[in-house]
C-alpha cells in the first residue's frame, strides 16, 4: 500500500481530523497514565500502513500560555508577525499554536539579560552566562522553561514583536500508529499515547502534545492536524514468515497494528510478542485483545514482563533470555523476524544484548559470529527497530 500522490494533506499542511475516542488504557491506579485515542482520517485521502507514523500538531495547554502571558506583562492582545508569515497574528494564538513555550536556550537566557531593568536581575543572569563550568551552565537551562524566566526574573521589558522573534516553533510530535487500515478501515487511525508528567525547577510540567491529547484536545471537532509519516518499519511481506515482537509500555503500539493486519490478510505466520510494564492488574495494555489473540490462535505466544509485582524486577529482555532456545529456533530456523519498539537508551540495547547472548549460548556462535548474525538479520530486514 503506498501512499496517494495526489493527497493535499501533509506535515506542511496537515488535516484537521477528529478525535473520536479517548479512553484511558490502564487502570486508574497505576502510575503511568497511558490513553487509546481513535481519529477520524474523514475523506483527507491520508494513507498509512502498519508500521507508520501519525504526526500531530499540539496546542500549548491554555494554563500555560496564561502563565507567560503574566510573567511577561503582556495581554495576548498584542499583534505580532512570525517568520515567513505575510501577516500578523495575536500574541495569545501564536503562543497557543505556533511557539513552543517548553525549553530554553543560552540564546534567551541572554535575551532576557539583555532586556531586564534590574541591575540585580541582570547579575544573576550575568553569573549563569559567564559560568565557567559548561556542564553547571546546561543543567541550570535545562532546568527552565520560558515561563521561568520571566517569573524568576520579572524586570525584564521587551515587546510581543521581540519576545516571539526568540521563540522556537512548536513541533509536531509523531507517534506509532496502533491499528492497520485493512483492520479498522482507511478512515480511521488508532493511537497508545503516554501522557508525560514530570517536574523540573520545583514546577510540574506536562508533555505538549501527549497532555494535549490525553487531556484536552476536544473530541469530535476537526481541530486536530495530523499527517502521516511512512515508514520502513512494517510487518514481513511474507505473510508465512514468524515474526517476535518485543514492544514494553506504548512500544506494544506496532505490533497491535501488526497483528491486526496479519489478522485482516488471513496470515498463516506464527506471531509472537513480548510485552512489559509495571503491574499485570495496572498495566496489561489491551489485555483482553491479547488473550483473545492467544486464544483464537492468531498470537502463538505471549511473554510478559512485570517489573513492580515481585521483590526484583523483570524486564523484556529476561523473558527473551529465558526463551532463548525457542528465539534462536525462530530466528534462524524459521526464517523468523525480529521486531523492537520503545525505549531507545535502555531496552533496545539491553534486548539486543540478549539476543546477541543467544546467540552464542544457543547458536554456539562466538562473540564475532553472533554480531555478524545481528549484522545479516539487519541487512536481510529481519531485524528491526522502532526506537526513540
Amino acid at each position: 500500500m503506498s501512499e496517494v500522490t495526489t493527497c493535499p494533506y501533509s506535515k506542511t499542511n496537515p488535516y484537521p481530523a477528529k478525535l473520536l475516542v479517548r479512553a484511558r488504557a490502564n487502570a486508574p491506579e497505576s502510575q503511568k497514565e497511558t490513553v487509546h485515542l481513535e481519529i477520524d482520517l474523514g475523506n483527507s485521502g491520508l494513507v498509512y500502513k502498519s508500521g507508520d507514523s501519525l504526526g500531530v500538531f499540539p496546542r500549548n495547554a491554555e494554563k500555560l500560555v496564561d502563565a507567560v502571558l503574566k510573567a511577561y506583562k503582556f495581554s495576548g492582545d498584542e499583534d505580532v508577525t512570525l517568520p515567513k508569515a505575510t501577516e500578523s497574528i495575536k500574541l495569545r494564538a501564536a503562543l497557543t499554536t505556533e511557539l513552543s513555550l517548553g525549553a530554553i536556550t543560552k540564546k534567551f537566557v541572554q535575551f532576557v539579560h539583555d532586556n531586564a531593568a534590574c541591575d540585580c536581575d541582570k547579575a544573576k543572569l550575568a553569573e549563569v552566562l559567564g559560568n565557567a563550568d559548561p556542564v553547571a551552565q546546561k543543567a541550570w537551562i535545562d532546568n527552565r522553561h520560558v515561563v521561568d524566566l520571566g517569573e524568576e526574573f520579572p524586570s525584564v521589558s521587551v515587546s510581543a514583536q521581540a519576545f516571539v522573534e526568540q521563540l522556537r516553533k512548536l513541533a509536531p510530535r509523531l507517534y506509532s500508529i496502533s491499528s492497520s487500515p485493512r483492520f479498522v478501515g482507511n478512515d480511521k487511525v488508532h493511537l497508545t499515547v503516554a501522557v508525560v508528567r514530570y517536574e523540573t525547577n520545583g514546577r510540574a510540567r506536562d508533555g505538549v502534545c501527549s497532555t494535549f491529547l490525553g487531556e484536552y484536545a476536544p473530541l469530535g471537532e476537526a481541530a486536530l492536524p495530523v499527517f502521516v509519516a511512512n515508514s520502513h518499519f512494517a510487518p514481513p511481506a511474507d505473510l508465512n514468515a514468524p515474526m517476535i515482537m518485543v514492544g514494553p509500555g506504548t512500544g506494544i503500539a506496532p505490533f497491535r497494528s501488526f497483528v491486526q493486519d496479519r489478522a485482516a490478510q488471513g496470515a498463516k505466520g506464527k506471531n509472537w510478542l513480548f510485552f512489559g510494564d509495571q503491574r499485570v492488574k495496572t498495566d496489561f495494555l489491551y489485555q483482553k485483545e491479547w488473550e483473545d489473540a492467544l486464544a483464537s490462535g492468531l498470537l502463538t505466544r505471549l511473554d510478559c514482563a512485570w517489573s513492580r509485582d515481585q521483590e526484583y524486577k523483570i524486564y523484556v529482555q529476561d523473558k527473551i533470555r529465558e526463551a532463548g532456545a525457542e528465539v534462536w529456533k525462530w530466528l534462524n530456523e524459521d526464517g523468523g523476524y525480529f521486531f523492537i519498539c520503545g525505549d531507545a537508551k535502555r531496552m533496545a540495547k539491553d534486548v539486543e544484548a540478549a539476543l546477541l547472548d543467544i546467540f552464542q549460548q544457543h547458536g554456539g556462535l562466538s562473540p564475532e559470529d553472533a554480531a555478524a548474525k545481528l549484522k545479516t538479520l539487519k541487512a536481510e530486514g529481519r531485524y528491526q527497530k522502532d526506537v526513540y
